[in-house]
């Protein structure tokens, strides 16, 4: 699998994120379009760090999807199989954000192109060429893409690829939570390696006992490696009989949390991309940790996610200056 053309191949949404920018003269917001989509962050991330990368999704053919693709392009991810949908617009999020950071979502999406994405689309050769499988439950929302999502994770599986998973709820875009519950629970059933943000677990289990929904986790579905992120108390990692957990790097300049989980995400990818799955020792868990929360404090500096990744030594130099 070492010899694969791809790193990581992830599927899921690329959709415009506007972000609030200061005020008009006229007092109204004024909106940036940033590239968004999860996967898309996720898999820039990994470009910083030197993976080579590729993206199954779909966008429309329109002055958003064109700006998506070029931005893509940019940070040195493949396109190939990124679809331009002729007749349905790119997805859009309008994210208002708090003094704290945290973010409120607004979604256009009923349809947009990103939920479009059809079984026979997937480039099945991408996905078998590629040592790790991304996704998330974006691409499970709606009956059409959920198919194509479900058969790129058999194409992964029988390719014997790494899959990878990270929920990223986000209660607007479900007909009810009911479904997103069960198409994380599937996710779940799915993956080799889970991150998972403090406010999915207790969605799942109804508990801030992390611990135990960790547990609960490893029990019901086997998932050799679970990451919990618990924003500002840090993150955790469950792997065999171990439980590591790292301190945080708490910022003053945080500007927003957007990208953050994502940064986190693709970080540990990284580790297990470079150093595997089989015999993780406890130093090995807080090194990991300790480089995810770094770059994912360091991406909260800044405005949008996917262009402005930072590099390793840049993370390396940024926990070597907090005393790590």
């Amino acid at each position: 699998m070492e010899n694969r053309l791809f790193d990581v191949t992830a599927l899921g949404e690329l959709l415009i994120d506007f972000t609030e920018n200061g005020t008009s003269s006229q007092g109204n917001p004024i909106m940036e379009a940033n590239p968004g989509g999860a996967p898309c962050n996720v898999l820039a991330m990994l470009e910083r760090l030197g993976k080579k990368t590729a993206f199954i999704g779909k966008v429309g053919r329109d002055m958003f999807g064109n700006q998506l693709k070029a931005a893509v392009e940019e940070v040195g991810i493949d396109t190939r199989n990124l679809i331009m949908d002729e007749e349905v617009h790119t997805t859009l999020a309008f994210v208002h954000t708090y003094p704290d950071g945290d973010r409120d979502f607004s979604f256009y999406r009923n349809p947009g192109a990103d939920m479009m994405l059809k079984k026979s689309e997937v480039q099945e050769d991408l996905i078998k060429n590629s040592r790790i499988f991304h996704f998330g439950t974006l691409s499970s929302t709606h009956e059409g893409i959920r198919e194509a999502t479900r058969h790129a994770l058999e194409v992964a599986r029988e390719a014997g690829c790494i899959i990878t998973f990270d929920p990223n709820l986000r209660p607007p875009l479900w007909k009810s939570l009911a479904d997103a519950k069960a198409e994380i629970e599937y996710g779940l059933t799915k993956c080799d390696v889970l991150k998972i943000s403090d406010n999915e677990v207790e969605f799942l289990f109804g508990t801030t006992d992390y611990d135990k929904g960790a547990a609960l986790i490893r029990e019901k579905y086997n998932i050799p490696l679970v990451l919990i992120t618990l924003g500002k108390d840090g993150s955790r990692a469950y792997y065999k009989d171990l439980r590591v957990e790292a301190a945080p790097f708490l910022q003053e300049h945080t500007i927003e949390t957007t990208g953050a989980g994502d940064t986190f995400c693709a970080s540990a990818l990284n580790y297990v991309l470079d150093h595997g799955l089989e015999d993780l020792t406890e130093d090995n868990l807080m090194e990991l940790l300790t480089f995810a929360n770094a770059a994912a404090s360091l991406i909260t500096t800044r405005k949008g996610a996917l262009r402005v990744m930072p590099a390793r030594q840049e993370v390396l130099d940024f926990i070597a200056e907090n005393g790590r």
